[in-house]
C-alpha cells in the first residue's frame, strides 16, 4: 500500500510548497487544504498557475525541495506509476466539454470506457455505477445520445458524470463554466455544491466571477507576482 502523510487526513494538504516545470518555477511556497466535502473556487489571470496547480494535485508536475504535499493519502514526492495510478482511481477530472467526450461514440459507452480504463468492476456493476452518475446529474435516460446530440450544458453535465462514475473522493475542475450561458454556468455550480455536501471534495478553477458571487464558496488566488496561493474574502472578487 502507498505510505500515507503523517501530518495530514485531509484530501488535499501542501504546506510550503513550489512548483516547476523544466527550469521555470510556477507556483511558490503554496500552503492551503481541503477537507471532505469541500467546494473551493481556484481563481487567477491566465497564466498565473491555476492549471499548473491542478497538474501538480493530479500529480503530473515535480515539486522543488522542501514542504509537504499529499493527496488522498499519497506524498506527492513519493509516487511512482503504480501509486499515481492508485491515487487517479480515486479521482475525478472535469475539463471543458469538447476536451473530454469521445464523439465516436454514445454517452453510456463514454461513461463506461472510463470504468474500463480506470476499475476492474464487472458489467452488472458498470451499468449500475453509469445509471447511477446519469442520474445525479440530472441526465436519466440520456445514456443513447451521441455527444454532437447535447446542448452545452448537457455535455458539461456528461463530463461531471464521467467524473462522478468513479465514485471520487476528489474532483478537479478547470474552467467547467466556460462558454456557457449564465443560467447553464449556475445549474452546474450547484450541482457541483450537492456533490461536495454529499462529501467529495470539489475544487473549481474558473474565471466565472459571476458564478462566485451566486454560490458563495471558499476563494483562492494565485498572485501572479509573488506566484503564491492566497485565500481571499468572495467580496473582493470582481
Amino acid at each position: 500500500m502507498a505510505k500515507k502523510v503523517s501530518t495530514s487526513t485531509s484530501p488535499v494538504f501542501l504546506e510550503n510548497v513550489s512548483v516547476k516545470r523544466y527550469e521555470n518555477e510556477l507556483l511558490q511556497n503554496v500552503t492551503f487544504r481541503l477537507e471532505a466535502g469541500d467546494f473551493a473556487y481556484l481563481t487567477g489571470p491566465v497564466g498565473a498557475g491555476k492549471s499548473s496547480l491542478l497538474e501538480l494535485l493530479y500529480g503530473e508536475l515535480p515539486l522543488l525541495e522542501g514542504g509537504e504535499a499529499s493527496v488522498l493519502g499519497y506524498d506527492l514526492r513519493k509516487l511512482n506509476i503504480r501509486k499515481r495510478q492508485a491515487m487517479r482511481r480515486r479521482m475525478g477530472i472535469v475539463f471543458q466539454s469538447q476536451d473530454q467526450l469521445l464523439y465516436d461514440r454514445n454517452v453510456t459507452k463514454n461513461l463506461d470506457f472510463v470504468l474500463r480504463a480506470t476499475s476492474k468492476v464487472d458489467k452488472k456493476e458498470r451499468v449500475v455505477r453509469i445509471e447511477e452518475a446519469l442520474a445525479q446529474v440530472g441526465m436519466s435516460g440520456k445514456g443513447y445520445k451521441m455527444p454532437y446530440e447535447l446542448s452545452g450544458g448537457e455535455a458539461e453535465r456528461i463530463c461531471i458524470a464521467r467524473a462522478l462514475v468513479v465514485r471520487p473522493d476528489l474532483i478537479l475542475m478547470d474552467e467547467p463554466t466556460a462558454g456557457l450561458d449564465p443560467e447553464t454556468s449556475l445549474a452546474i455550480g450547484q450541482l457541483m455544491k450537492q456533490i461536495a455536501s454529499e462529501g467529495t471534495t470539489v475544487l473549481m478553477a474558473t474565471h466565472n466571477y459571476e458564478l462566485m458571487k451566486q454560490l458563495p464558496a471558499t476563494t483562492y488566488t494565485i498572485d501572479p507576482k509573488s506566484r503564491t496561493l492566497v485565500h481571499i474574502p468572495l467580496s473582493t472578487v470582481e
